[in-house]
């Protein structure tokens, strides 16, 4: 993306995404870090997000009183860091504006900022002192413009959820970044101290239980409980007075060097400790993925509704999951191609193909594939097992088609000799019966006849018989070596049919050999999944745990026994999720035993239906008929 453009416009107060820019998102299956700015206006956002995108310009710089950017502007350039990734800056309108003067608007801005972010950075002017913080008071609505969980059908909320203690797992990091920081940092009684210090000091609650205690400490305990880590940058002015107006265009030997130590020191932080934005349970977000988020979250609010996280993941599961199997099967029909057009081929060779493609198809599946805890979709996957059914039937049929016309082109002259009558004299079943041992030489040199090759032999034989015992009575000269010719070929028809008998048992037991194959292997890739699944889950729990470890042991050391208690309970809750959290082992793990042993008594039935189906041989378009002796 050379250049930002509007992910989500603000025309008049009403919000509404940029299809453009979503279709741009849609193009993007890398993992996404996504780091916001939120601010006053006028306080050089866009500044510090054009550095993390290692250009001098981009987003819009204004150098007068007017607030430059409108809604929400998106530049995605490859991370710096991160192999693979894609660093997706938002900027957004400044906070604030008098020319708009909607606090409401403001609210949703930031709103979004938070939802969709791994990174909220916060740009301020001057220091962190409780003006700054009461211009913050957006953070302290965060409770009634974001909801974790759904209501009940019921229209009562769990009361655990009501609450916003559990903000912490799912929101972003925060950084607060104070410009134009002119003071020396030096605490009295302690002295020098260091920017988070000063972020810690300036969110210091105060001891007591009046209203303007209460209001005092509302921000600050917000920003401590809510973001699960905090850290702060003071930058220093970046030029002189003159030069402040075009920043932009200006040289970097005219920016003053401690500002940009600054300035590369919050880069080096943003690019090595921002995380990959994840959804609730943990789940890594692409590009794709937060298309869908900005829309889903801006139809809500346009709806008057309240986003909520949980019916986000619940909606992105179904996009991600429907798509997973088109996928999935996408990839298994174009494996299958190569193999399809040199049919007919033998059972060996379409099942390895099969047993390739399906293992390949799994694993695509499951690479998008999450929260498929009912297994909807992944039994969706067995779409392949048809399509493979299918081709088993093609392959069948082309097969039969190969051996059905060879025997047929090898029958002509057989057929000539029949109509002269040359099989109508003595000795002629003799020779008739020396003919057909020719054919079948014949036929069997043949390479390449698919897995049909002695069925439609059997059927050629058993509809050969009847003239066969035509000529046979018409012979008046039947010896008795003859009569041996005789018994001899209604045991090689035997025998023969007990062959093809055999084959397609054979054939039966390869097959089922290999699809059991296909069925563990996919198995086990959303065994491995769930784990997975897990693995993220009990991050995301160990993470706020942590967190609120942290602020307790802050709040205990400080004399808040009373919130270090309430948070205590927090932090039990958070464990006892920790523990409750083997639904894979106790649950769908024996559901899945269920759905092998169900899923190997119809696939018997498919491949059986597809193996018993028995070739209807003709000879050719022409009915043959026997002369009269």
């Amino acid at each position: 993306m050379p250049e930002p453009i509007c992910l989500v416009e603000n025309i008049n107060g009403s919000l509404h995404v940029n299809d453009g820019a979503i279709n741009y998102l849609y193009g993007i299956d890398q993992p996404v870090v996504v780091v916001s700015v939120v601010g006053l206006y006028r306080t050089g956002k866009s500044y510090l997000m054009n550095r993390l995108a290692g250009k001098q310009t981009g987003f819009a710089l204004g150098s007068t009183i007017e607030s430059k950017t409108k809604g929400i502007w998106m530049w995605c350039v490859p991370h710096p860091t991160k192999a693979e990734h894609t660093l997706v800056l938002l900027d957004t309108e400044g906070l604030g504006d008098v020319d708009k003067g909607d606090s409401k608007n403001d609210a949703w801005i930031f709103c979004l900022a938070v939802l969709l972010s791994s990174t909220l950075v916060y740009n301020s002017r001057g220091t962190i002192d409780n003006t700054a913080l009461e211009k913050l008071h957006y953070v302290t609505e965060l409770a009634e413009h974001i909801k974790i969980k759904s209501p009940s059908p019921a229209g009562d909320e769990d009361e655990d959820e009501q609450n916003d203690s559990k903000f912490v797992q799912y929101f972003p990091n925060f950084i607060w970044t104070v410009r134009d920081f002119v003071l020396e940092l030096v605490i009295e009684k302690k002295g020098q101290i260091t920017e988070d210090e000063y972020l810690d000091f300036a969110l210091k609650l105060k001891k007591g239980c009046s209203k303007t205690i209460n209001n005092y400490n509302l921000p600050r305990q917000c920003i401590r409980s809510y973001f699960p880590t905090r850290k702060c940058f003071v930058f220093p002015l970046p030029a002189s007075q003159d030069n402040m107006a075009r920043l932009e265009s200006l040289d970097e030997r005219h920016i003053w060097p401690d500002f940009l130590k600054a300035t590369q020191r919050f880069c080096d932080y943003v690019f090595n400790e921002s995380n990959v934005k994840t959804l609730k349970g943990g789940h890594r977000v692409t590009g794709r993925m937060l298309g869908h988020l900005v829309k889903l979250y801006v139809d809500t609010i346009c709806s008057g509704k309240v986003p909520c996280l949980e019916n986000a993941v619940v909606t992105m599961a179904q996009i991600e999951n429907q798509a997973a199997v088109q996928e999935g099967l996408k990839v298994y029909q174009s494996g299958m191609e190569q193999v399809k057009s040199l049919f007919p081929v033998s059972t060996d060779k379409i099942s390895a193909e099969h047993q390739r493609c399906s293992n390949v198809a799994t694993t695509e599946f499951m690479k998008r594939s999450f929260k498929d805890e009912t297994k909807e979709y992944l039994k969706s996957l067995s779409v392949i097992d048809k399509y493979y059914f299918e081709l088993l039937d093609q392959n069948m049929t082309m097969s039969e088609m190969k051996c059905s016309k060879l025997l047929s082109d090898l029958y002509k002259d057989m057929s000539e000799h029949l109509q002269q009558g040359e099989y109508a004299k003595p000795g002629g079943y003799e020779l008739y019966c020396i003919h057909r041992d020719n054919i079948i030489t014949q036929y069997h040199r043949q390479p390449d006849k698919g897995v049909k090759a002695e069925d439609v032999l059997e059927m050629f034989l058993s509809e050969r018989s009847v003239e066969a015992n035509c000529i046979l009575q018409a012979d008046k000269r039947l010896s008795e070596n003859e009569k041996k010719i005789q018994e001899r070929e209604k045991a090689a028809l035997i025998e023969q049919q007990k062959k093809a008998a055999e084959e397609k048992q054979m054939e039966m037991a390869r097959l089922m050999e290999v699809e059991k194959k296909s069925q563990q292997e996919r198995l086990l890739q959303m065994e491995r999944k769930f784990e997975e699944e897990k693995h993220l889950q009990q991050e995301e729990l160990n993470k706020a745990v942590n967190s609120k470890l942290a602020e307790q042991k802050d709040l205990l050391e400080k004399g808040f026994k009373e919130k270090a208690e309430v948070m205590d309970q927090e932090i039990q809750q958070l464990k006892k999720e920790k523990e409750e959290n083997s639904f894979f082992k106790e649950v769908v793990m024996p559901l899945v035993d269920v759905g092998k042993e169900l899923f190997s008594s119809i696939l018997q039935y498919n491949l059986g239906a597809q193996i018993m189906k028995r070739p209807s041989f003709a000879i050719n378009s022409k009915q043959t008929s026997l002369p009269t002796l």
